[in-house]
């Protein structure tokens, strides 16, 4: 079971943060695009509910904090990749890839959104 189910994410302007989601969530799998006028929304393929969306949404007042949504990846070199993605697609304040010493074979890239939210690209074997 994968308790994962969606992250409705605000970001402070919508055509800044489009182009940027649209390059870098296709290569962590969510392929599926759901984009209405307020909500741009990209899901995985999987059969329902196991589908997981990642939605954004404009609010100009948006501040980013503390928060960091990480995603896992299968491998060091799919780390890799997606840092190769992101750096093109415009992401901030770049770190990485590099170990990290949260356990054995931990590697991750950590990057911002253009709005400045934290996100983070890791692999964790098992």
């Amino acid at each position: 079971m994968n308790p994962f189910g969606h992250i409705d994410l605000r970001v402070s302007d919508l055509d800044d943060a489009l182009p940027f989601y649209d390059a870098l969530l296709p290569v962590l799998g969510f392929t599926e695009r759901h984009h209405g006028e307020r909500w741009k929304v990209w899901a995985t393929t999987e059969e329902l509910p196991s589908t997981a969306y990642l939605a954004i949404t404009e609010s100009r007042a948006h501040v980013p904090n503390e928060n960091r949504v990480a995603f896992w990846v299968a491998s060091s070199e799919d780390v890799d990749r997606v840092a190769d993605v992101a750096r093109a697609a415009g992401a901030r304040d770049l770190s990485g890839p590099k170990p990290m010493p949260y356990g054995p074979g931990y590697y991750a890239v950590f990057f911002a959104d253009p709005s400045g939210n934290p996100l983070e690209v890791y692999v964790r074997p098992a």
